[in-house]
């Protein structure tokens, strides 16, 4: 094989496939980028039989061939090489050499064929998005996730899918974060849960463009999100996702809209007095036209008070800081509105259009010491 590229393209094609080389395999293959000059594309892939992730990069194929190389090696050196057009070229050994200016580096690779590829999946089923759209859902559900793997179902995202609207779902056990998307036409009715892990790499390789879209194709097993020149292939988790439609009551105590920014700003400046590792609730009390937000530690102790517009009870609840800031982050509007119901019931905040729901537990901060 012989190939030339710029070293911008050869290196954003590997950083794009490098997100799924696994960490820890014993497959050593698997360890590997394969650079695939076989046909008439430079098509970079990696595959950690979970993950796969394929590109393909413009360059000029001078001798037709396949090789795999090591992701870290490969990465690093490209990474280090010059700004300038890199030439490589491997024999019947799998030596390979890579050049640019006056750099070079020969490293052992390996044959092309023991690579397991992406599987073959047939696109029939699916739905169209833009990469902003996609990008931005990812953004304001995935910190809901869990991040141990005792509950496989929480460690992915609930994609479903009724007519012309997309319902994201992630929740922890402690919250749930929906986002509702309407899609440009009616597609068929289904419901997958995607891993984490897939998620987050994509919303790393998405432009985020609005005018740029993903075809995100459905089998029993897998799915794969196709965007420009790159197709990412990810298995599904298995098993019937949590009812959560029976958590997310319409009912209310009370009501509040509050201005976004400062409430967020607020639990902020309250965080400074938490050590890390240490659960102290952040304490609300809400009368009249004002709520009052309470922290005690063992370093010191804040309270502040936020101008509110108040429907319904007086309520003194608690909550995880960290919860509240995570939804708080996401969340474009400028003012909120949360409904409450009573200090062990979960709070929600929602937007009247129900694009977003967020679900929070509260604390029982009478027995938090």
């Amino acid at each position: 094989m012989k190939i030339k590229c710029t070293k911008s393209n050869l290196l954003n094609g590997v950083q794009t496939v490098s997100k799924a080389v696994p960490s820890k395999t014993t497959m050593s293959i698997l360890e590997c980028i394969l650079v695939n000059a076989s046909e008439n594309e430079i098509r970079l892939t990696a595959n950690d039989m979970e993950l796969g992730i394929e590109t393909s990069i413009n360059g000029e194929i001078i001798e037709k061939g396949i090789i795999a190389l090591d992701a870290k090696i490969f990465l690093e050196i490209v990474r280090k090489l010059p700004d300038n057009d890199v030439l490589i070229e491997t024999d019947s050994n799998y030596k390979t050499t890579i050049i640019c200016e006056k750099a070079k580096f020969n490293i052992i690779g390996k044959s092309g064929e023991d690579f397991s590829g992406l599987p073959s999946i047939e696109k029939t089923d699916y739905i169209t998005i833009s990469q902003f759209t996609l990008k931005e859902v990812i953004r304001q559900t995935i910190f809901s996730i869990a991040d141990n793997e005792n509950n496989k179902l929480m460690t992915g995202e609930l994609f479903d899918i009724n007519d012309n609207m997309l319902k994201v779902v992630a929740l922890d056990g402690h919250r749930i974060s929906i986002r509702n998307i309407e899609l440009r036409q009616n597609y068929n009715s289904r419901k997958v849960v995607v891993p984490g892990k897939t998620l987050n790499e994509i919303s790393k390789i998405l432009s985020g463009e609005v005018e740029k879209e993903v075809n995100i194709f459905f089998t029993d097993k897998n799915i794969v999100f196709e965007f420009g020149k790159t197709t990412v292939v990810s298995r599904l988790i298995e098993g019937e996702y949590f009812k959560i439609d029976q958590m997310l009551s319409s009912d209310y105590e009370t009501k509040i809209i509050i201005n976004k920014k400062e409430f967020l700003n607020c639990i902020d400046r309250a965080t400074l007095l938490i050590k890390e590792g240490d659960k102290k609730p952040v304490i609300i009390r809400i009368d009249d036209s004002a709520m009052e937000l309470k922290i005690n530690s063992t370093v010191g102790s804040m309270n502040e008070e936020i101008d509110i517009r108040k429907e319904g009870k007086d309520i003194m609840i608690g909550f995880n800081p960290k919860f509240l800031i995570d939804a708080l982050r996401v969340i474009d509007d400028e003012e909120i509105v949360i409904y409450l119901v009573n200090p062990k019931a979960p709070c929600f905040i929602r937007d009247d259009k129900n694009k977003y729901t967020y679900l929070i537990l509260p604390v029982n901060f009478n027995t938090v010491r």
